[in-house]
């Protein structure tokens, strides 16, 4: 049962309501009986699904009904995330510190307008989630549902209700839920089609070496295999067609994953700034939105003009920074939005990309709506760009700097250049 099917219902039992984000896995499975026990209040189980892969859908509501809750809401919201979420990333070129494409960041307000919609159809006044109070999901999380659905109130079960993960696993052998135990896995792991996050276990020590177990998007770039060509057609900033052959934003992100994951494109290991103020050791994998954001960039190198490329670079970090903190539905992430939109007008072209150990190289470029001309930019004949002005415009250009180092001298304070000898260059 997808969202769009599910008919708006109110408690006939007279209980609270809460809908839960759900994933399928040991904690959330468990948090549905521990949210009831510990509140009184019946669960509806949301979930999601952003390309992360792994179970259907159908099995997932399933073991969220055989858990306990009184419903499931389920969406396939892979085409909405990929065209919606994914491709303004990708305008904004959207890389926190510079490396890490906002994966999980990305993911949750398409999360959070799922949940709120289930409040509303299911008659919940609670949304609660999965998260910790050390990360910064718990704030996109929040900070989402304030924004779209204010009168609703937010639970953490980990963080407000003792959740956890020992206390999980004896709560799921106890009552027998049909999910699996174990304290085996040393990592936590968030993953989408747009990227996999990849923290916690000996990676806390930052000295530590990621091994080879850490990885599942890409193949070891130590050993690729030969080199993969690939050339990107972008109308106005959206990928378009792959070789030739037209895609949606979901199969651009699909097969680029695929081909530059073959090549091991896309591993980010960064000790990044949490908005809750400490710094965490992340590992990605994002081949797809890499290799993505890396021709996108070239081609905006040849079509935005450059006053406008050179401002867009300080709106694509703050844009970036404002989903990594949570603020997707902010004022001035709208604002951003628009100005970023704009610049896209004419981000039209192909890019050639070359694949190959760990590296997603620019070979070639072609667009109608380029501001690169060739006969501008040759130095051979054919030149048509009139270097007799060249004098005259650094003559003004230099006016400023001229005058403000006369000032100086008049008052003494001119730059000392030293009072040792000049060699000659004679010899």
């Amino acid at each position: 049962m997808t969202d769009s099917t599910i008919p708006a219902t109110t408690p006939t039992s007279g209980k609270e309501r809460v809908v839960l984000a759900y994933s399928g896995g040991l904690d959330t499975s468990v948090a549905i009986g521990w949210i009831g026990e510990q509140t009184g209040a019946e669960v509806i189980a949301v979930a999601v699904d952003v390309g992360q892969g792994g179970e259907d859908l159908d099995v997932i509501r399933q073991r969220a009904l055989d858990c306990g809750a009184v419903e499931a809401y389920v969406a396939d919201a892979r085409d909405e995330f990929a065209t919606e979420y994914c491709m303004p990333a990708l305008k904004a070129n959207a890389l926190y510190q510079d490396r890490y494409p906002v994966v999980s960041a990305l993911s949750r307000p398409v999360i959070v307008k799922h949940l709120a919609r289930a409040a509303r159809q299911f008659g919940a006044t609670t949304v609660a989630h999965g998260c910790t109070g050390k990360g910064n999901d718990q704030v996109r999380f929040e900070v989402g549902i304030t924004s779209l659905a204010p009168d609703l109130k937010c639970l953490a079960p980990v963080r407000d209700l003792a959740l956890t993960r020992d206390v999980a696993i004896g709560y799921a052998e106890k009552h027998n839920l049909p999910i699996e135990t174990t304290k085996n896995n040393p990592f936590s792991i968030d993953q989408n089609v747009w990227g996999r996050a990849i923290e916690t276990g000996f990676l806390e020590d930052i000295w530590n070496a990621p091994t080879k177990d850490v990885y599942s998007y890409t193949d070891d770039p130590a050993f690729p295999p030969v080199p993969d060509e690939v050339v990107i057609t972008f109308k106005e900033g959206v990928p378009v067609a792959i070789d030739g052959v037209p895609v949606t934003p979901l199969q651009a992100i699909q097969e680029l994953n695929r081909r530059a994951g073959a090549q091991g494109v896309g591993r980010i290991d960064i000790v990044e700034d949490r908005l809750v103020g400490i710094k965490s050791r992340e590992v990605y994998e994002a081949p797809g939105a890499i290799a993505l954001i890396t021709a996108h960039q070239e081609l905006e190198n040849v079509t935005v003009e450059r006053e406008q490329a050179r401002f867009k670079k300080g709106v694509d970090q703050r844009w970036t920074e404002l989903v990594y903190d949570g603020q997707w539905f902010s004022p001035l992430k709208r604002s951003l939005d628009t100005f970023i939109d704009d610049t896209q007008r004419y981000v039209t072209g192909e890019i050639r990309l070359l694949l190959h150990g760990g590296r997603a190289v620019v070979t070639g470029r072609r667009s109608d709506t380029s501001l690169y001309d060739f006969n501008l930019a040759t130095y051979d004949s054919g030149d048509t760009f009139d270097q007799s002005n060249a004098k005259g415009f650094i003559e003004i250009y230099g006016l400023t700097a001229k005058l403000a180092a006369a000032r100086d001298a008049a008052f003494g304070n001119a730059v000392d250049l030293g009072s040792g000898s000049l060699e000659s260059s004679n010899g």
